[in-house]
């Protein structure tokens, strides 16, 4: 039976458990709960989005078959549970993968959920069927994935073409949402329907979304909430005033930098905040197929030119922290370590010499002070991508390259890039909480997100080597082999983990923010407010 891994248990999630039995502690039903959202998405299909800011409200909408315990903070396999899946099991040589459903589930406009729509969500996903999504962005996370089977109205079976030791992580991820087969993807875009414990009420863009509670939820005492309210404010200090003003009762998760924090729990004294270790991962995206580009010389010089220190210290203020493909730990379960990054091209603390190393390179290609290169930094218009375009443009600086900066606006931002439509850019993407699928999905030659044009098929075979291994200890071995050729490859070169942080008023409770995962911890059924 494929290995699970351990994960740890913290105080907070003691503390939770505890709660639930504690009689002074008693969940409280009603209320709205409103945050501010720093982004407009491009629309309401979780199936078509990259970004959290699409995926938050939207996963309280849906269902998994399996998901990852809402209060444990650090995910994997071992904090699975069941969901609208009520049992799930491998076959002999861990090929076949049999889930049996709950037979009490309802869609959001009261057609019975069934083992059919499970087949038909990924049969959309593997794009088999004549309905298409316009971005499917995690396409190729599923390319182990054979076949999905049903065996009546309440088992269903994926079907693998090889052992993946992983595959749960993927069904359990907040991304993993069912959808009805007698919706349409146009449909899922405009108005969303679910079998979740919330329904979806209105996108209105830069205004906001809404959603509310499913009374016919087949938790029956769930959710505690009677609506959650996203309102969409793009400049961050407006959000942290409307906050302090006691407009919202908490931040949008992890979107605070370390002044903001710093000033927000300054501010609201009582405000329970927490500072999350960085799960998303700040990076240098060079689109490899585009001139001058195309040159190893020009990647390894702007990979060398980069002084992640100064990362961490500035935008960070001393928080942060300095890793490879996979987040570090302690938080991270699969990142390498300290002494193992610093040994990696450009990682460093000698940046003076690496630079002088990347000048040297850029030279023989025939810039300097009298010739320097121009180009734009594209990157995405929310101050956690900007605040770290300003700092790389100035770094590029120091190797003959002047960078103007092109923002660009979240809906439009990952289609461009997947279209690769930039030339230099400055991105961030997740880390984790598994590393099947992110390997495949960002280095696997012609996956959906592998924005950069990398392809390499020795990687491609170390990507399925660790896929297919059992083993943690065996795995982890492999992974720090791809951690280490991806780098002296200069692909997609990791400048830093940006910490994040998360304020909310103490009357908002059963809310855990994980700890290597963004996206995974909002179906918010279990969260109320004590007021």
């Amino acid at each position: 039976m494929v290995k699970q891994y351990l994960c740890c248990i913290t105080v907070g999630s003691l503390l939770l458990a505890l709660s639930a039995s504690h009689p002074a502690w008693a969940q409280k039903r009603g209320g709205i709960l409103r945050l501010a959202s720093p982004a407009s998405p491009a629309n309401m299909s979780i199936h078509e989005t990259a970004t959290i800011v699409a995926e938050m409200p939207m996963m309280g909408v849906f269902n998994n078959l399996i998901v990852f315990d809402q209060h444990k903070p650090q995910v994997s396999l071992d904090t699975i549970v069941s969901e609208v899946a009520t049992s799930w099991s491998w076959n002999e040589d861990d090929t076949a993968l049999t889930f049996q459903l709950r037979q009490d589930v309802k869609w959001h406009d009261g057609k019975p959920f069934t083992a059919a729509d499970v087949k038909c969500t990924w049969d959309l996903l593997l794009d088999k069927v004549p309905d298409k999504l316009r971005l499917n962005p995690r396409k190729t996370a599923y390319e182990n994935l054979a076949d999905v089977t049903t065996n009546g109205d309440y088992e269903v079976t994926f079907k693998l073409k090889r052992p993946q030791a992983a595959f749960p992580m993927l069904l359990a991820g907040g991304f993993s949402a069912i959808y009805p087969c007698h919706f349409t993807a146009t449909q899922m875009r405009q108005h969303p329907i679910g079998t979740g414990p919330f329904k979806f009420v209105e996108f209105k863009p830069n205004e906001g979304i809404k959603v509310t509670r499913n009374p016919d939820y087949w938790k029956k005492d769930r959710p505690y909430l009677d609506g959650i309210e996203y309102t969409i404010i793009q400049e961050g200090s407006t959000a942290d005033l409307t906050f302090v003003s006691g407009k919202f009762d908490m931040t949008f998760p992890f979107e605070l930098s370390v002044p903001r924090y710093n000033n927000m729990r300054a501010r609201v004294p009582d405000a329970v905040c927490e500072l999350s270790p960085g799960t998303v991962n700040t990076h240098l995206l060079i689109n490899r197929a585009r001139p001058p580009f195309d040159n190893p010389d020009l990647r390894r010089a702007m990979a060398l030119t980069i002084d992640r220190k100064a990362y961490v210290d500035t935008i960070g203020q001393g928080e942060g922290e300095i890793g490879g493909i996979l987040q570090p730990p302690p938080a991270g379960l699969w990142g390498m370590t300290q002494d193992q990054i610093a040994k990696l091209p450009g990682y460093g603390l000698d940046v003076p010499k690496s630079r002088e190393e990347a000048r040297a390179l850029v030279r023989k290609l025939g810039y300097g002070p009298d010739n320097r290169l121009k180009i734009k930094v594209t990157t995405r218009d929310w101050s956690v991508y900007r605040d770290p375009a300003v700092l790389l443009i100035d770094q590029l600086r120091q190797i003959y390259i002047d960078g103007e900066l092109d923002l660009v606006d979240t809906a439009q931002y990952f289609p461009k890039i997947q279209r690769k439509e930039y030339t230099v850019a400055l991105n961030l993407q997740t880390a984790g909480p598994d590393p099947d699928p992110i390997v495949q999905l960002f280095y696997g030659c012609g996956s959906n997100l592998n924005w950069d044009n990398y392809c390499n098929p020795e990687m491609d075979k170390l990507i399925e080597a660790q896929s297919r291994e059992g083993d943690a200890a065996k795995r982890k071995q492999i992974l720090w082999t791809i951690e280490r050729k991806l780098a002296n490859d200069d692909v997609r070169p990791i400048i830093f983990y940006r910490r994040g942080g998360t304020c909310e008023r103490p009357y908002v409770k059963g809310l855990t923010i994980m700890v290597n995962s963004i996206f995974d911890s909002w179906r918010m059924e279990d969260v109320w407010l004590d007021k």
